[in-house]
């Protein structure tokens, strides 16, 4: 599964991994030694995170129910808690600087799409 910025029609993250049960909510990225650039993690539901027992830093992205993006946090450090946003209702976990290098803002919307794409814009 891939996730495209409906706003600019940018491909953000190939390879999504959708985190909705309550185990792969809980173990999110811990554990991991890193994580590739073209990765991210959509846990759903979720409206806050933490990076407790992380071994590097991560982007994330807060969405509201309609996957409008309605919080960024850029280069979380391990063992911080993420901001919370009201009407957050689910996360995307990225590698950091992912957000500088992609441009998402807040307010834009995004997608998720079952079909890998390739890095070209999406059309």
């Amino acid at each position: 599964m891939a996730v495209i910025n409906l706003d600019t029609n940018q491909l953000i993250a190939e390879n999504v991994t959708r985190a909705d049960k309550f185990w792969l909510r809980f173990k999110g990225l811990m554990g991991r030694k890193s994580i590739p650039d073209d990765f991210a993690l959509h846990i759903i539901p979720c409206p806050s995170i933490h990076t407790f027992f992380m071994k590097f830093p991560i982007d994330v992205l807060y969405l509201d129910q309609s996957n409008r993006v309605i919080g960024i946090e850029e280069n979380l450090q391990p063992g911080k808690v993420g901001k919370r946003f009201s009407g957050g209702h689910s996360v995307i976990e990225l590698p950091a600087r992912k957000i500088a290098q992609t441009e998402v803002a807040v307010g834009q919307t995004v997608t998720f799409v079952e079909e890998k794409l390739s890095k070209r814009a999406v059309e």
